[in-house]
């Protein structure tokens, strides 16, 4: 059986984040149970038209952002699609952030949606009133008429709960569990001697890195020799803006920016850490909450859909009351001075991150195409 995935970013991408890490943890194990699997992508500096990665074959052609019209990754789906895949595969799965591919439009074959989070206001936020405005409006019409009647694929009850909001069937949405990936050894490391508190994910403004920042400037008044760690990379001109704060905030020698790390770099950091800060205004998950829970590091997050569902308040991590600066630091605070509460959510994480694994994932995923379509019928 072949499946093709119709993806804007691949794992290969410099910018690939969550959502990437899940479907390339899932399509290589389709791989490995005997499925072939084709994923069409947009290219990036220095990236192979054609590679294959653990047993995935990656096609990439056009531009991520939807904005670059017949040179985006969405308009050359269509395009190679009609040239390349048609009538010789037996599903696609259209993989939507933000703008979708259509293929409910021109695809005959056998569809699935796979989303990880609703924009909604976001947007707005990223791509200002006019632009966020018609994406906006794009995404709204397209999830509640387009692809409405189409079984999909998410990973969050928060994320499915969006879903329905705008339009999607309730029965067709089917919530599958992420998992997290470990370095083949897992060394031990003490926690820093002081309060460190650590960041891991993309450099977005949405992912609230200077709300974090605003907390930590609280924090550091009280704990003078505390750390911010910053692991992640994005765009230049947003992180030279963050570093800039940095500097009116005058925490150079607390804050400190890594940039991109090596998987054991990055469950190293997450390990020494105490606290691992979330203060995103959307999010559809947060494996790099169940990253840090893998290591005995709990989390404190903004209370939004999806780190409700990666959080659990008071048992492996804390919520905040409210989405601002301030709540965050009494969080991290409260965190750091009550070692009782503090050792009992690291245990509790701990526990937690082992309920989530990638070979489970991969099989309940197999098992929800195969009763939605039916193993022998895919072809037909």
């Amino acid at each position: 059986m072949k499946i093709l995935i119709l993806n804007w970013r691949d794992i290969r991408n410099p910018s690939f984040g969550g959502a990437e890490i899940f479907t390339h943890e899932l399509a290589k194990r389709w791989v490995k149970w005997g499925y072939k699997i084709i994923q069409f992508s947009s290219r990036f500096p220095g990236s192979k038209e054609r590679e294959i990665v653990d047993g995935v074959e990656i096609i990439r052609k056009g531009q991520p952002d939807a904005r670059y019209l017949f040179n985006s990754v969405h308009f050359q789906a269509f395009w190679c699609y009609q040239k390349m895949f048609k009538n010789k595969v037996d599903i696609v799965i259209d993989e939507i952030h933000g703008i979708p591919f259509f293929t409910p439009l021109y695809v005959k074959e056998k569809k699935i949606i796979l989303i990880c989070e609703v924009a909604g206001r976001l947007w707005k936020e990223i791509f200002g009133l006019l632009y966020g405005t018609v994406g906006w409006i794009v995404e709204k019409f397209c999830l509640g008429f387009v692809y409405k009647n189409l079984p999909c694929l998410t990973i969050s009850n928060s994320t499915r709960e969006d879903l329905i909001k705008n339009g999607v069937k309730d029965y067709n949405i089917n919530v599958l569990h992420v998992g997290v990936s470990v370095p083949n050894k897992l060394n031990v490391f003490k926690k820093e001697k002081y309060p460190t508190i650590v960041f891991l994910g993309r450099l977005s403004k949405y992912k609230g890195i200077e709300d974090a920042m605003f907390a930590f400037e609280q924090l550091s008044s009280k704990y003078v020799k505390a750390k911010f760690w910053i692991i992640g990379r994005g765009d230049m001109s947003y992180k030279k803006q963050l570093m800039v704060l940095v500097d009116k905030l005058k925490l150079q020698k607390q804050i400190l920016f890594f940039d991109y790390v090596s998987e054991q770099k990055k469950f190293e950091f997450l390990a020494r850490a105490w606290i691992l800060v979330h203060p995103s205004s959307t999010e559809g998950w947060g494996l790099n909450v169940i990253e840090a829970n893998m290591v005995g590091t709990p989390a404190v997050g903004y209370n939004i859909g999806g780190l409700r569902d990666s959080i659990l308040h008071m048992k492996t991590g804390l919520l905040t009351e409210e989405n601002t600066p301030e709540a965050l630091f009494e969080g991290i605070s409260k965190l750091i001075e009550d070692k009782l509460l503090y050792n009992r959510l690291s245990r509790n994480a701990f526990k937690w991150s082992k309920t989530f694994n990638w070979e489970k994932a991969g099989r309940e995923s197999l098992s929800i195409i195969e009763q939605i379509y039916g193993k022998r019928s895919w072809a037909n």
